[in-house]
Order: structure tokens, then sequence, then C-alpha cells
């Protein structure tokens, strides 16, 4: 069992950094008991780390073919290559946020598959519902993570090819999201590249997959500062508001963000951190469960 301590040298809130990689309650491939755990896939093999803080240090332990690799890369995830020092806060309301908040930093997994299959599930649903549906596909398809904590690796591309129609159907997955899913997992070993290239237009080239999406995998894979939502159903809604008090659209928000550039999402982010939400004026959209039709 290979292990790594690291001593980052700036404040590091390492559950925040890590947060992100969480999809939803019961992602059984992450687990915030006693540190951090996830499994995921990796060049090498499927693989599982555990990280956690002891005094100044990180202590990170792994398990499987891919755990030395997740090791090697514990100080980009952890933020070790984040630009946040050059960014310059042009509103009050997100300097504020950002002294609040100096370990906030953007980590980076080096890694595609599994941040963009997730994404793929959040596509134009509720988070509810697309939660489920990762947790689902998880359960019946991941293989079980190496090492102590009963965590599953998310799907291969390989794994997701094979299945079936009543197999997609009976994780309540829709004919949209699911063709998107398998025109990237055909092509899954070419978008690897994205990372390394720092590529959102490589990821867009797939059928079904847009700025939204690329950007989702963009923030987490190689930690683009600049790598807006646009799109969202209620980022845009919110940065307006937080911003001028009046909920407004992506050109609003976009006009708004303009000065940040290229830190565009990193504004985005210390607004979400400080809890900075339009009010509620409508219930929720109900999540739909296409187990049903």
């Amino acid at each position: 069992m290979p292990s790594r301590a690291w001593t980052p040298p700036f404040p590091l809130d390492l559950g925040a950094v890590l947060g992100g990689l969480r999809r939803g309650p019961g992602d059984p491939s992450f687990s915030a008991e006693g540190g951090v755990w996830f499994a995921a896939n990796t060049p090498c093999g499927a693989g599982t780390v555990h990280i956690r803080r002891a005094g100044g240090e990180v202590l990170a332990e792994a398990w499987g073919e891919g755990g030395q690799w997740l090791l090697d890369g514990l100080p980009a995830l952890l933020g070790a290559d984040d630009t946040v020092d050059e960014f310059v806060a042009h509103h009050p309301i997100i300097a504020e946020s950002r002294r609040q908040r100096p370990g906030l930093r953007l980590g980076a997994t080096n890694r595609v598959w599994d941040l963009l299959f997730a994404s793929i599930l959040e596509q134009k649903v509720t988070g509810m519902e697309a939660f489920r549906t990762w947790r689902e596909l998880g359960r019946r398809f991941g293989e079980s993570a190496p090492g102590p904590k009963p965590l599953k690796v998310p799907p291969t591309p390989q794994r997701l090819l094979g299945l079936q129609d009543w197999e997609w159907h009976q994780c309540g997955l829709d004919g949209a999201r699911r063709r998107t899913l398998i025109n990237a997992a055909q092509v899954a070993h070419r978008l690897e590249k994205a990372a390394e290239m720092r590529s959102r237009e490589l990821l867009e080239k797939v059928p079904g997959i847009g700025v939204w999406t690329s950007a989702e995998v963009a923030q987490r894979s190689w930690g683009d500062p600049d790598a807006v939502s646009v799109g969202d159903y209620h980022v845009a809604k919110n940065v307006t508001w937080a911003l001028t008090g009046t909920p407004g659209d992506d050109d609003g928000m976009m006009e708004l963000l303009e000065p940040y550039k290229p830190q565009r999402h990193r504004a985005v982010m210390y607004l979400e951190a400080a809890g900075l939400r339009r009010p509620r004026r409508a219930p929720r959209f109900s999540p739909r469960d296409y187990r049903k039709f």
C-alpha cells in the first residue's frame, strides 16, 4: 500500500477543494468519512485514495493499480498548480468572500472520463435525478474499488458500451443522455487528451456535449478558472442576483463577469461559496423517473 505525506505551502480547505468530486448523497465512489476517500479510473487502472489532514501535513494512502498514479497527482489535485494569486476581485462582495476563504482553490484530477460521465448524467435534469442515476449505474456496473473502503469505481467506457437497453432503463436514464454517454464512451481514449491540452473544444466535438458539460469537466479535470457553466438553470440567475439584486440570464452574467477574464469561473465559485443565491419563489422541479415509462 503506497502512501505519501505532503505539506501544502498555502492555506488549504481540504473539504472544499475535494467536495466538487462528490456527486450527491450516497455517491458510491466517494466518502467523506474520516477524511476524503474516492475511487477512480486512471491511466494505470482502478485506484482508491484516502486523503486526510494531520496538523500542517496532508497524508494520503492509495490502493490498486492506479494508486501510485493518484498519489503522484496529489499536489495538483489539491490546487498546487492553481493560479489563485493572479485573481483580482472587482466587486466588494467577491473580495470579501475571497478574504474569508483563503483555502479555497481549484484542484485538478488530470482525468476526464469519470468527470465527463457524471456531467453528462447531469445534463438538463434536476440534481436529484442525476445523482440517482449516477448511484444506480455505479452500484450496478462499477467494479468494487481496491482497498478497505466499500466503494465502487465508476463504470469504464467499455462496461457502459456493453449494457443492454433494459439495463439503461432500469437505472433511469433517458434516451438523449444515453446517446451522449455512448458517443463519449466510444472515443473516451481520445478525450483524455483534453486534460493535457486544456481543451474544452475537444470535448465539444462529441455530439451531445456542449459548453455547459465541457465547463463542468474543465473545472475539475484541469482546474480551469475561466470555465463558466453557461446554460446552467441556476448559475446565471444566482450570479446576477448576487451582483445586481436582480436575477438575469447567461448574457447578463457574462457581461458582469467580463472584468474577471481569464478567471470568470473563480469569481462564480466565490459567490457560490458565500451561499449567495436568489430567493426561491416557485416550487422545486419534481425529478422524473424514466423507469416508470
